[in-house]
């Protein structure tokens, strides 16, 4: 081979290698999709508790000025990851009226010993019909489940099949198909603590619905029993969920109660999913009227609660949530949240 020819061999396999290297040719291979995004840090236990105790000292919708004295807490299903209280009197022992929390425990007990039959899901996501007893515990006095039916029937045809938030429908499952009828407070009690765990509630009325009185470490307790899957209402949670917002477009509640707000949640099977389009994050949670706030996160990974007893407050269940969630976002973040609205992934 020439001086010359070689010459022309190196230019020729230069020329070759510079298409190769801009994709030239047709024949190299296709480029390959770039690279994911690296994974969002692994955030600790620490990092965790110090956003939500960070939220719980500098947000302003869970001051004690907002929310009065309050004891909070998250953890998991073995147990408290962070807690405190909030101004004074109010710790995890305490003993606080649960209001419409009950509702949650009702419906954990009426699971736990039928599963999820069709017979008790109108009484339990509150489209039977029984939806003019009333909410506040008016069983005062009265000896029985039974007895305080005398007089209230509740039933309305126009709200059945319908969302109405009130405590007559598990007032009347409790006596109809419960064998619960005869029962007065000290039966209530043994009988749900004899079901969703031995935690102590007890009852001041016997109210299905909002007459339980227990303290936040007994509350925590039965939402531990969920998470660890314990309780048959683990698997249930969320499922036969209605509507609840009658303002909502096109929604066909027939009564939404201040615990909501205006916001667009659902209700399921004695607790309330937190589905509203702009800042629900889809947790279960199941608001008292004295402010009581128990919640178990879209995931169920974790747990919460905001407790306390004002019972004289208007909408005190819904102020509760507000704090709540947001701590529940900074727990879930990692970040302080201190703005008044929660910004949810989706």
């Amino acid at each position: 081979m020439t001086t010359r020819q070689r010459r022309s061999m190196v230019a020729l396999s230069s020329m070759l290698a510079m298409l190769a290297a801009c994709g030239g040719g047709g024949s190299g291979a296709e480029p390959g999709p770039p690279s994911p995004p690296p994974p969002p840090p692994v955030l600790s236990d620490s990092q965790r508790a110090a956003a939500a105790t960070a939220t719980i000292a500098s947000n302003p919708k869970c001051a004690p000025t907002t929310l009065a004295a309050y004891y909070w807490e998250i953890g998991d299903a073995n147990g408290a990851k962070v807690s405190g209280s909030v101004g004074n009197g109010v710790t995890a022992s305490t003993s606080l009226w649960l209001f419409s929390s009950s509702k949650w425990l009702y419906a954990a007990n009426v699971v736990q010993k039928h599963g999820v039959v069709a017979q008790d899901v109108p009484f339990l996501n509150f489209t039977s019909g029984y939806s003019t007893f009333g909410n506040a515990p008016i069983c005062v006095g009265v000896p029985t489940v039974d007895g305080c039916l005398v007089g209230r029937d509740g039933f309305d045809p126009a709200t059945e099949t319908r969302f109405a938030y009130d405590s007559g429908h598990m007032q009347h499952h409790a006596s109809a198909l419960m064998n619960l009828g005869s029962a007065d407070n000290a039966a209530l009690a043994a009988d749900l603590n004899a079901t969703v765990g031995n935690f102590s509630f007890s009852y001041t009325v016997p109210q299905l619905a909002a007459g339980v009185v227990g303290t936040p470490q007994a509350y925590a307790g039965f939402l531990r029993r969920l998470l660890r899957g314990e309780l048959a209402l683990a698997n249930a949670l969320g499922s036969h969920k209605v509507c609840a917002q009658a303002a909502a477009p096109g929604c066909n509640a027939a009564f939404t109660p201040d615990s909501i707000g205006t916001e667009a949640w659902n209700y399921s099977l004695g607790h309330w999913v937190e589905d509203d389009p702009t800042v629900g994050d889809h947790a279960f949670s199941s608001a008292g009227g004295g402010g009581f706030y128990p919640w178990i996160d879209s995931s169920k990974t974790y747990y919460g609660l905001i407790a306390r007893d004002t019972r004289t407050e208007g909408a005190a269940g819904y102020h509760s949530a507000e704090c709540g969630r947001l701590v529940r976002q900074a727990w879930t973040t990692g970040q302080a949240v201190t703005t008044a609205t929660p910004t949810p992934s989706r």
